[in-house]
C-alpha cells in the first residue's frame, strides 16, 4: 500500500499568501484541465493571475475549472496542431490585450513499456514527440512576439525525470522530455527580450494520470528520501519559486523527493 501523504499534502490551502504578485498578468497554461496542469492554473490563479485554461479532450472539465478560477477563459485544441497555438495566444490578446507567460504542460505518452524497445512503433513516435516537443515549441513560438513585449515575460516547460535518469513511462515520453529539456535551453539563449524561459522536472507525480501505479507508487516511496511521490501542488511549488525566480533562464529543476540521488 502506498504510504498516506498526510491531509496536510491531499488538501493543501491554495488560499495561502501567493509566493509570487501576478496581478494583472495574463498566463496560458496547456494541458491544464487535471492533474499538474490544474494545480498550477489554480496557484497562479491565486497570485492573480488571467488565466487561459487549456485540454486536446477533457472539455467539461476545461470549462468548469476556468469558470471556477473567474478571471480565465477555456480553449479546446491538440497542441500538436499548429491552429491550436495560435488560438491559445488570440485568445489571450482579444479578451485582455497581453500575454505575460506561458506554462506548457500538456503532454503524452505511449502504451508500452519502457523496455519493449521492440514493441515502440514509428505512430508512437510521431505522435509523442509531435505532442511533447512539436507542440511545446509550436506554442511557445506562437507566444513570443507577446511575451518579448511584457515587462516580464517567461516561458515554463514541465519536463520530468524521465529527461534526465533512465526512467518513465516510455521510450518516447523519455526523450521526448529530454528534447524538452534541451529546447528550453535553446529558447533560453535566443528567445529575446529578455524572455525567461525555464523548466520543471518533476518525478513521479499523483495525478489521474498515474492512478493505477500503485507497484511504482510503493517503489518511489520506498526509495526517494522523502519517503512519499509528489501531489500536484508539490510541483505548483516549485512552478511558482522558479516564475519568481527573475534572473534565473536557462534551467531545468528537478523536483523529485530526491528520487534522483538513487537512481
Amino acid at each position: 500500500m502506498v504510504a498516506d501523504s498526510g491531509p496536510d499534502l491531499a488538501h493543501a490551502d491554495h488560499s495561502k499568501e501567493p509566493a509570487v504578485d501576478l496581478t494583472g498578468h495574463v498566463v496560458i497554461v496547456t494541458g491544464s484541465s487535471s492533474g499538474i496542469g490544474e494545480a498550477v492554473a489554480r496557484r497562479l490563479a491565486t497570485a492573480d493571475a488571467r488565466i487561459v485554461v487549456n485540454s486536446a479532450r477533457s472539455v467539461q472539465a476545461g470549462e468548469r475549472l476556468a469558470n471556477e478560477l473567474g478571471e480565465a477563459c477555456y480553449v479546446q485544441g491538440d497542441i500538436s496542431d499548429p491552429g491550436t497555438s495560435r488560438a491559445l495566444v488570440d485568445a489571450a490578446q482579444d479578451r485582455w490585450g497581453r500575454l505575460d507567460g506561458l506554462v506548457n504542460n500538456a503532454a503524452v505518452t505511449a502504451d508500452v513499456p519502457l523496455a519493449d524497445i521492440d514493441g515502440v512503433t514509428v505512430d508512437h513516435w510521431n505522435r509523442v514527440l509531435g505532442v511533447n516537443v512539436v507542440g511545446t515549441f509550436l506554442v511557445s513560438q506562437a507566444a513570443l512576439p507577446l511575451l518579448r513585449v511584457a515587462e516580464d515575460g517567461w516561458i515554463l516547460n514541465i519536463t520530468s525525470i524521465a529527461g534526465i535518469r533512465q526512467t518513465g513511462s516510455s521510450l518516447p515520453y523519455a526523450v521526448s522530455k529530454a528534447a524538452v529539456d534541451h529546447l528550453t535551453t535553446l529558447l533560453a539563449k535566443h528567445a529575446g527580450g529578455r524572455v525567461r524561459v525555464n523548466a520543471v522536472a518533476p518525478g513521479l507525480v499523483a495525478t489521474p494520470w498515474t492512478e493505477t501505479w500503485d507497484r511504482v507508487k510503493e517503489g518511489v516511496t520506498a526509495m526517494a528520501p522523502l519517503e512519499r511521490v509528489a501531489t500536484p501542488d508539490d510541483i505548483a511549488d516549485a512552478c511558482v519559486g522558479i516564475i519568481g525566480a527573475r534572473y534565473t533562464t536557462g534551467q531545468t529543476l528537478l523536483v523529485d523527493g530526491g528520487l534522483g540521488l538513487v537512481l
